[in-house]
């Protein structure tokens, strides 16, 4: 299979690696409007093509797919310009801006029947693989509720540099730079956690964000630091059950931590995904009685680059699809008016 990498950002890096380990894959072009760092990425790669414009890659057209890793505001416009030339797309996440982008760029793949997958990237961790399993298997009988979190501590630490001089942590407290805050950046990561785990669709959603002061006016140089920092939100899934969901990157001592519990009528699973791995445990059967939770081995799991390379080969679409992250972005874009008018809003309606 031949790949374009289209953008080459720090993510793009995380792109070239994966897919080169991907037997029979190969990279043939990179595309960047910046000519020195396209350049340079390719020479990292050894990646004979480059190009400064989707348009001129198009025009070249020697490639069977895409990983889209362009900005978020790019993806619309470049997926939709892929699509209409028949090239199957791995698109970074969030799909779209908001729901209205998201749902066209599905419809348009479905449309012309290309393969379509959203790097929805913590679908890589076995033990929500399993946890999934289980629970479509009964193994916990009816879900009730469920709790997910995802916390990161930069607002505290300095371990990933310190966000008061660095513009690539800067911008993603600034709304003006483009930024939904916390929401924006890993909401649609808890969120595809929580539901996906607990396989089950998001019915109601309720959010409060909160974007607290960190400087002076709370701006530093150019950037107004006004995008939020921690969010809560209350879910109703589709069968009844009641969902808690918060991030926040005040979370002292979780430098990158994603926590998933799901209970139900007859046990209940948690998931554990940080910096050190990931872990599985479970109460059943027996165990309910004196709450007793075993580790559980969840195995290994091809990952979002694997499967996307394995559908392309075969025609056949995998997940997540557009239309779930367009689902999803549906919920983000609920969550920010949920907030300003402090009301429950549906969310599980018709997405087409």
């Amino acid at each position: 299979m031949r790949l374009l990498i289209l953008g080459t950002g720090w993510m793009a890096q995380e792109h070239a690696r994966r897919f080169s380990a991907i037997e029979g894959v190969d990279i043939v072009g990179a595309v960047d409007v910046d000519p020195t760092r396209v350049g340079e990425y390719a020479d990292a790669y050894k990646i004979p093509k480059r190009f400064t414009s989707l348009e001129a890659a198009l025009e070249w057209g020697q490639f069977d797919a895409v990983a889209n890793v362009t900005p978020d505001r790019i993806h619309h416009p470049t997926t939709m310009a892929l699509i209409a030339a028949g090239k199957p797309v791995l698109c970074e996440k969030p799909l779209a801006e908001n729901f209205g982008k998201a749902i066209e760029m599905a419809a348009a793949a479905e449309a012309a029947g290309l393969v379509n997958m959203v790097n929805l990237t913590y679908r890589n961790v076995a033990p929500l693989q399993r946890a999934r399993r289980m629970v479509q298997a009964g193994e916990i009988g009816t879900v009730r509720h469920v709790e997910a979190s995802y916390l990161q501590s930069w607002l505290v630490s300095k371990f990933w540099g310190d966000w008061r001089s660095d513009p690539k942590w800067l911008w993603r407290l600034s709304r003006g730079h483009g930024s939904n805050g916390v929401l924006g950046d890993v909401g649609i990561h808890i969120l595809d956690f929580a539901s996906y785990g607990a396989a089950l669709d998001i019915d109601h959603v309720f959010c409060r964000l909160r974007a607290f002061d960190k400087a002076p006016d709370n701006r530093i140089g150019e950037y107004q630091l006004d995008a939020n920092d921690s969010f809560a939100m209350t879910l109703d899934f589709a069968n009844g059950a009641f969902g808690v969901v918060h991030a926040s990157r005040w979370a002292t001592g979780h430098l990158n931590e994603l926590r998933l519990r799901i209970y139900g009528d007859k046990g209940g699973i948690e998931v554990v995904h940080n910096l050190n791995g990931s872990l599985l445990k479970a109460c059943l059967g027996a165990n309910v009685e004196n709450a007793k939770w075993e580790d559980l081995d969840a195995g290994t799991v091809p990952t979002n680059y694997q499967r996307f390379v394995d559908a392309v080969r075969s025609g056949v679409q995998t997940e997540p699809t557009f239309r779930h992250a367009a689902g999803l972005q549906k919920v983000l874009d609920l969550a920010v008016v949920s907030d300003e008018k402090r009301a429950e809003l549906r969310a599980h309606a018709d997405t087409q």
